[in-house]
């Protein structure tokens, strides 16, 4: 017989969780708090993707997402919780029908929108916990301090080329995320993941430890990472724990804490706003539209590919040299002579830095191409492979 009472579990139910039944850490009390559990999942990204996914089997009752991007081609390496068939649908959309199928028990809730200063207490005050997927500073320390300011955990996770970061912060009595990194890094210093890369399996790793803490949080059950920082190398197979300890000195969450309220985490982490315009000919950057019209001219200038080989041999565009940003300082004499030059990255952030280092030696005509060979492949030329 099905069993009655408003947190009770269906016959279907428990077939569905009879694995988590039968064990003495979970049971029927402990499952039917993950019914009444409420997690919000901060990107239906790489991380994202296991911890949806592993939660939504595990039968937590509310899962909240927060995203507003789309599916692109270069997500389904590791965001496995979208197909080739959702690509340039909304990632929102395609989470939801993917966890919808996996388990029609859990109800999923969609955030369209970027999370911000604004919406993150009012949204945070609604579940019980956050997972955090993010990939970019500013939001992270925004993820930190609502965690902090509502009361919420936060299980933290992080991902670049073959490492991964996961803990707890903003638990009862723990440390938060500024006790560990009270300043962001300077901007650009650390890669992202499309500048970077990333292992496809790597955020499976770091999502399924996040996915499992906050279970274990939930249940109440086992030692959880509160305090303890776990690093991830996939080259060597090798995980190493680091002690962290709550900072009474903590502008958040300390004992005077000076943050009470969000802040601009943009200006916080040294982001500059984007310019209005885009800056036209004769002014540091150039666009890829102009570039087409001194290729097709035959105009005299040095077009200057500051990309790794790895990248320049996916795809360059014609007539580019190849001199990697790392590698450019020792190798500026072989510029000698070229005064116009227009340089080039992926996306016009390393070569962004690169003008401003031949400006500084003298390279006073360097221009960066703004958007990158991204931008060329999007507005001049399609056929390039994108990555």
């Amino acid at each position: 017989m099905t069993q009655t009472g408003p947190a009770a579990l269906t016959n279907e139910e428990v077939a569905r969780y009879s694995r988590h039944l039968i064990m003495p850490e979970v049971g029927m009390e402990g499952q039917l708090k993950l019914k009444a559990a409420r997690v919000l999942c901060i990107g239906a990204g790489g991380l994202g993707s296991p911890v949806a996914l592993y939660l939504t089997a595990a039968g937590v009752g509310t899962i909240g997402i927060v995203d507003f991007d789309t599916v692109d081609y270069s997500n389904l390496q590791r965001q496995i919780i979208h197909g080739t068939p959702d690509v340039g649908r909304s990632k929102l959309e395609s989470a939801k029908a993917r966890l919808n199928a996996l388990n029609p028990e859990v109800e999923v809730v969609m955030h369209e929108m970027a999370l911000s200063s604004t919406n993150a207490l009012g949204l945070f005050a609604d579940y019980d916990m956050v997972v955090d997927g993010t990939d970019n500073f500013p939001t992270r320390y925004l993820v930190n301090d609502a965690c902090v300011l509502t009361g919420k955990p936060n299980v933290y996770g992080s991902i670049s080329r073959f490492e991964g970061q996961a803990t707890v912060f903003a638990a009862e009595d723990g440390p938060c995320y500024r006790c560990m990194f009270p300043e962001p890094p300077p901007p650009g210093l650390v890669p992202s993941c499309a500048e970077g890369g990333v292992l496809g399996i790597l955020p499976g790793v770091i999502g399924t430890l996040q996915a499992t803490e906050a279970i274990k949080l939930i249940l109440g059950a086992g030692e959880s990472l509160v305090g303890r920082f776990l690093l991830f190398d996939a080259l060597k197979m090798r995980f190493r724990e680091l002690k962290v300890r709550q900072d009474p000195d903590c502008p958040v969450c300390g004992t005077h804490p000076t943050v009470t309220a969000p802040i601009d985490y943009d200006q916080f982490c040294g982001i500059a706003p984007a310019p209005v315009a885009a800056p036209t000919l004769g002014s540091t950057d150039v666009t890829v539209e102009e570039l087409r019209i001194r290729l097709d001219g035959n105009d005299s200038f040095l077009l200057l590919d500051v990309r790794e080989q790895r990248e320049f041999e996916i795809c360059r565009i014609p007539g580019s040299v190849l001199i990697p940003l790392g590698d450019l300082p020792a190798r500026l004499s072989e510029l000698d002579g070229h005064d116009d030059m227009i340089v080039h990255c992926k996306s016009g952030v390393r070569s962004g830095k690169a003008v401003a280092l031949l400006r500084d030696a003298g390279y006073t005509q360097a221009r960066n191409l703004q958007g990158g060979i991204l931008a060329w492949i999007d507005r001049v030329d399609p056929t390039l492979p994108k990555y």
